[in-house]
């Protein structure tokens, strides 16, 4: 994303950020938690708000309005969980187009107000991008950092990182991303941590209700766990498809001591299909799905070893 002052302004003071939509009642806030303070009215840089809670309180549904969310040392940490419900909404964050891991517009959950979850996304319509959703409680409950309800969202460049202390990641109920939602987008983002001891069964990202025709391109789904049953998915609901195009499954294991049984458990019964779009590379984990009825993949080999990394030989 550009630099806020490199921005084009028209349409009687809008800003023009890239690849945002916006119409003609559209306004940008702007958030700066370095810098801003809860009584400006963010409409401009220099009166930025402190946090997106209050920017986002200041937008209205359908309007295409954005939260811009200036980057720095300085996160957000919420008090309290975020509820995006209001469609055609965005969040971009303005700061180095850095991919995947580490973005420097942070919002977040600490262990101070040890939140369940960061966002609930319930909007529809929304674009993503370039920000950081992580959920660091040390509660000993079940968290997550994102869950996504609403429909055709696109979320670019983003990372989504629960189980951000050790207690919540040896949950077995804990997550990353929960996607209940359909025909969602995420490209070019990160779920999950490699820095975290995950020591469960739980899964980075949980699929439940009805959900359909999501997409990821692109992605990378990352792990630290000695546990075999460790999950990158866990699918308790699917409808139609679920795709993947060229991601990376990555677990990581102390001294490389246990790969993940499997990348993928598929309880769902209904007609759906999981398909692999181009190469995708699965690190650390021995097998793709328990179930492997309902995914489809053009590998060299199409077989159970399908797009399994392996060392090279000598």
């Amino acid at each position: 994303m550009p630099h806020y002052s490199e921005m084009v302004y028209q349409l009687g003071g809008v800003p023009i950020l890239p690849n945002i939509p916006f119409g003609p009642n559209s306004k940008v806030y702007f958030v700066d938690p370095a810098n801003g303070s809860a009584g400006n009215d963010g409409l401009t840089p220099d009166k930025a708000v402190a946090s997106v809670a209050t920017a986002y309180a200041k937008t209205t549904s359908g309007n295409n309005d954005t939260v811009a969310m200036i980057g720095g040392a300085t996160g957000d940490t919420l008090a309290e969980t975020l509820v995006w419900a209001n469609d055609y909404t965005h969040l971009v964050g303005i700061s180095s187009g850095l991919p995947g891991l580490g973005q420097r517009c942070r919002i977040t959950g600490g262990a101070t107000t040890d939140l369940t979850e960061v966002i609930t996304w319930s909007g529809d319509g929304c674009e993503v991008r370039n920000v950081q959703i992580s959920n660091w409680a040390d509660a000993d409950v079940d968290s997550g950092a994102l869950t996504v309800s609403g429909d055709r969202n696109h979320f670019f460049n983003c990372m989504i990182a629960g189980m951000g202390h050790a207690t919540p990641a040896a949950r077995a109920g804990s997550y990353s991303l929960k996607l209940t939602g359909s025909e969602n987008f995420f490209e070019r983002s990160s779920v999950g941590l490699q820095t975290v001891i995950r020591a469960a069964a739980n899964a980075e990202v949980v699929m439940t209700g009805t959900p359909s025709d999501n997409k990821f391109w692109m992605c990378d789904f990352r792990s630290y766990s000695d546990t075999a049953g460790k999950l990158m998915f866990n699918i308790d609901g699917l409808q139609r498809e679920l795709q993947f195009r060229e991601c990376l499954f990555f677990n990581m294991s102390t001294n490389w001591s246990q790969d993940l049984t499997n990348a993928i458990d598929d309880d769902v019964a209904t007609t759906h299909y999981i398909n692999f779009v181009g190469p995708q590379t699965f690190v650390g984990i021995t097998g793709i799905a328990d179930t492997v009825t309902y995914i489809f993949g053009a590998g060299a080999a199409p077989d159970a070893g399908m797009f399994l990394a392996v060392n090279p030989t000598t």
